[in-house]
């Protein structure tokens, strides 16, 4: 991607906010153990992050990136951050940067908040942590013990002189109306501005010339299968910017439900089980940073296929597999049911089981279970939540 090719090396590539920039780098000259940590606010894809990055390296400080998902937890923040505030880390010279805490707050909210605020109480290591937007209710501790410098958006005219460079390099040209048309769709976000321009100069039909803006799970898929070559199916899966589960189970439910031949069928969903994996391992780990590989992974599907349109399952994938492939205890569930009811154990499994969940949920019917089956209503319960 250009936007990842043409990331600034050096501090004076950056375009615009030359203030806040002036005033990182004062704050880093003089920075001593108790100075207060920096937060970073401004719109996404005008800097933050690789101001972050440039700055620490031409301090020579050993950058340690985090972002809200990794800090959700206070075991977890005292499992990364601890041994680095205790200054017994293996880095030479440590620095915290965490991005998107205004993120963090949630249902997934483990106290993670409260410990990120206690650390930037007392800093014992540069901390610098970014937000998209701080006036939100939840910032307000956060803001209280940190130093902020505020982000604005890129002048249109910066970035068309930007934008004029990386074409002149990559030997392309834009028309001046689709020029100016690029610069005012992305607002001010460098990001989404190189994006958009890398989608149009390589073929990306300009009657969906909506790339990197946000579009709807259904016209995503059906673009996708429709799109007329491979950089044009990549501008629309970039353009899906949803749920990475969601835009997995859209092309999986999609997929299963079209009439394929067998072997189609089965290329299909070995890739979509390759991306049901990496995104099992973000989950698992934590580790948001593989998910710029997820991408790469559903092109692997592209085909110009016309048998494929989107189609959305009433259940979610994640329940339906669990129905399916839950192993002994829904076995054993379906086994005794089925017998009840007359049914062989997959029909049970397929049919009775989901309206049997939904009448739980909405207390419409009641179980006398063991306890085993009862764990295992529970998890079921819990995903259709």
């Amino acid at each position: 991607m250009w936007s990842e090719k043409y990331r600034p090396q050096i501090i004076s590539d950056m375009v615009g906010n030359e203030e806040p920039r002036s005033a990182i780098m004062e704050w880093f000259a003089k920075w001593k153990k108790g100075t207060k940590p920096l937060l970073l606010v401004g719109p996404p894809g005008i800097g933050k992050t690789t101001m972050a990055f440039l700055v620490a390296k031409q301090f020579g400080y050993d950058m340690i990136g985090l972002n809200a998902s990794d800090v959700r937890s206070k075991s977890r923040i005292n499992e990364i951050l601890t041994p680095v505030l205790g200054n017994v880390s293996v880095l030479g010279t440590p620095m915290i940067f965490v991005d998107e805490v205004d993120g963090l707050h949630g249902r997934g909210d483990y106290g993670g908040a409260a410990a990120l605020v206690d650390i930037l109480k007392k800093p014992t290591v540069p901390i610098v942590i970014a937000a998209n937007d701080d006036t939100l209710e939840k910032m307000k501790n956060i803001k209280k013990v940190v130093k902020t410098i505020s982000f604005k958006r890129i002048p249109p005219r910066l970035l068309r002189v930007y934008l004029e460079n990386i074409l002149k390099k990559e030997d392309v040209k834009l028309s001046p109306g689709s020029l100016i048309k690029v610069i005012s769709k992305s607002r001010g976000d460098i990001r989404s501005m190189i994006n958009l321009t890398q989608s149009l100069v390589t073929g990306f039909n300009p009657q969906t010339e909506t790339s990197f803006e946000k579009i709807n799970v259904e016209d995503g898929v059906n673009a996708f299968f429709k799109a007329n070559s491979i950089d044009e199916a990549r501008s629309v899966l970039y353009s899906m910017q949803i749920n990475p589960r969601e835009k997995i189970n859209a092309f999986y439910s999609s997929i299963v439900t079209s009439n394929l031949d067998n072997p189609t069928l089965a290329k299909y969903l070995e890739t979509i089980s390759d991306a049901d994996m990496i995104y099992g391992k973000i989950m698992k780990t934590q580790n948001w940073r593989l998910l710029r590989y997820l991408n790469d992974i559903l092109i692997k599907l592209y085909q110009n296929d016309d048998r494929i349109r989107y189609t959305k399952y009433n259940l979610s994938w994640p329940l339906l597999n669990r129905i399916r492939w839950d192993g002994a205890k829904i076995k054993s569930l379906s086994s005794v049911m089925a017998k009840k009811l007359h049914l062989s154990s997959s029909a049970f499994v397929t049919i009775c089981l989901p309206y049997v969940l939904f009448c739980i949920k909405n207390k419409t019917l009641e179980l006398e279970l063991q306890e085993t089956f009862g764990d295992v209503i529970e998890k079921e319960m819990e995903l259709i939540q």
